[in-house]
């Protein structure tokens, strides 16, 4: 089955996007950077999200993500899903953080439960036929506005949300041109309907 390895973010300056993330968010494999000034306006069309057991993780990590130098898209408060907050990376990319639990049941573990890739397409049918089609397992799919896929042995999870939805949710204007910023490291190698690569693991064979 189709599943990600890893992440690749566009930077200017990779050692200094190693630096925020690993202070920011304690990541290390599961996010990778390569030097590109690829010309990008906007919104790139794609959040990294991440799920914690309850609210006083989420701020934890959204105060460690500031102090590292992101800026705030939305204060961490509740919402009917839970409780969340979103930060923008010096590099630009946004991420949004979130528990489910609205109340704090015990002591402050900065643990990360399910890394997401949430990509905002324009048409949710037909991205999701796409990428069933080359392998993915779908996990949860809410009609035209939500799917998300089984992370399989991969540490990242793949959701599709409707692209002004997902602009909407990140507070952000849903207007954006230019490269997306993002390579995705998965079984295959191609490019989806709204333009997001992906490229074959070390020992795949590329898909055309």
């Amino acid at each position: 089955m189709t599943h990600i390895d890893s992440v690749t973010l566009d930077v200017s300056d990779p050692a200094a996007a190693e630096r925020f993330y690993a202070n920011a968010f304690d990541l290390d494999a599961e996010v990778r950077f390569r030097a590109s000034d690829a010309p990008t306006t906007g919104f790139r069309g794609f959040t990294l999200a991440f799920t914690v057991a309850q609210p006083s993780t989420v701020d934890s990590f959204v105060e460690s993500a500031l102090a590292a130098g992101a800026t705030t898209l939305k204060p961490a408060a509740k919402s009917l899903w839970g409780y969340g907050g979103v930060v923008q990376a010096p590099d630009g990319a946004i991420w949004k953080v979130a528990s489910s639990s609205k109340k704090n049941t015990g002591p402050t573990v900065r643990r990360i439960d399910d890394l997401v890739l949430l990509l905002g397409v324009a048409d949710i049918v037909a991205s999701k036929r796409f990428y069933v089609e080359r392998g993915l397992t779908v996990g949860k799919s809410f009609g035209r506005v939500y799917v998300e896929f089984a992370a399989g042995e991969g540490p990242v999870k793949l959701a599709l949300y409707r692209r002004r939805a997902l602009a909407k949710d990140l507070g952000v204007p849903s207007e954006g041109t230019g490269s997306h910023r993002i390579v995705v490291s998965g079984g295959a190698t191609f490019t989806d309907p709204d333009g997001f690569a992906w490229t074959a693991r070390v020992g795949q064979s590329a898909e055309r």
